[in-house]
């Protein structure tokens, strides 16, 4: 089959590789029908070291079961299902608590000889667990949206529920890429009040405010900051969401965030560490977030999106075929697209 692999920075190729195969009594194989490139894979694309192989990329994908190991007793051949970017037994303590990406037999797409997402099929492992079937045919309009329950949408969800968005409450939102837009989205779905997106790409704010975005904050930095705090009668608002995962993003959410609120941050950081001394401290301010677990909010906004209640496909702005996928990497690294959907 054909899959992308990276061999380092600005270096992304479609290659052939092995076809995979049920290993485990537990596997699942699925031909993949969408995937797609996603901010984090900028990250290797533009820092990966050279080398002469490469690596499998691409984590976020849905597709239609084709192969099943004996001891899978869920997802059956022809079956339409998604994949969160985690995959995990879900029965440990952790997925039960909700924490799937901390599952001691779970991993991530991509690694220790799994296959990565951004292919014309993959191994799964722990079907039962990781795969959620989805009630829709192989050209449902609705692929797109349900793709994003593979990771985008999800990380978003994670960012508003972490801090705590709510009915009445105000939202910063920083970073107007897909993760911030879709943190826009969940936060307007979980009824926030007022939601100012920090972002400064027009086409990207605009979709910001149909999700949702009360205001726009295109300045930066310091002024950035003091426009968020004038825009909050010089407060700032009580929830945070920091969707980008530099430094600086972390120092802007601490400056507009209300005394007593709550920032969390879904940005991959890119940082080892950050302003969280006595500033913060005295100020008590709460710092959350994380990986999200996305198996554990799959279920929870399907529906939404199958009723057309939310429609978080929105974010992709640009389709390519599998050929095209390095073409994608370098729309995205050149902010050319906000997020390429993969049709292999």
């Amino acid at each position: 089959m054909r899959a992308t692999l990276i061999y380092g920075a600005g270096d992304v190729r479609v290659e052939d590789v092995p076809d995979p195969r049920v290993q485990e009594p537990t596997d699942a194989v699925v031909r993949v029908l969408r995937t797609c490139i996603c901010g984090s894979d900028l990250w290797p694309y533009g820092s990966r070291p050279a080398t002469e192989e490469g690596d499998r990329i691409g984590h976020e994908f849905l597709g239609v079961v084709q192969d099943t190991g004996a001891d899978v007793t869920g997802p059956a051949p022809g079956d339409i299902v998604v994949a969160p970017f985690a995959y995990a037994d879900n029965t440990c303590a952790y997925c039960v608590e909700g924490l799937h990406t901390s599952c001691p037999r779970g991993g991530y797409w991509a690694q220790n000889g799994v296959d990565g997402g951004q292919g014309e099929a993959v191994r799964v492992p722990f079907a039962d667990g990781t795969l959620v079937r989805l009630p829709v045919g192989e050209d449902s309009p609705l692929l797109p949206s349900l793709l994003t329950l593979s990771d985008v949408f999800c990380t978003g969800h994670h960012c508003a529920v972490t801090a705590g968005a709510g009915p009445r409450t105000s939202v910063t939102v920083i970073g107007d890429g897909a993760v911030g837009l879709s943190a826009v989205l969940a936060a307007r779905r979980l009824g926030a009040e007022r939601i100012v997106l920090m972002g400064r790409h027009r086409t990207r704010t605009d979709l910001g405010r149909d999700f949702g975005a009360t205001d726009v904050v295109p300045e930066r930095g310091e002024e950035g900051v003091e426009r968020v705090r004038e825009l909050t009668g010089g407060e700032g608002t009580r929830v945070v969401l920091e969707c980008v995962g530099t430094e600086a993003a972390l120092e802007t959410a601490f400056g507009v965030v209300r005394d007593g609120g709550t920032v969390s941050r879904v940005g991959v950081p890119q940082y080892e560490k950050g302003p969280v001394g006595y500033a913060m401290f005295g100020r008590n301010i709460t710092l959350t977030g994380g990986v999200a677990p996305a198996r554990a909010y799959i279920e929870e906004l399907l529906p939404d999106v199958l009723d057309g209640t939310i429609e978080p496909g929105r974010v992709f702005d640009s389709t390519v075929g599998l050929d095209g996928v390095p073409d994608g990497y370098r729309a995205m690294a050149d902010r050319t697209a906000l997020k390429v959907l993969v049709r292999p």
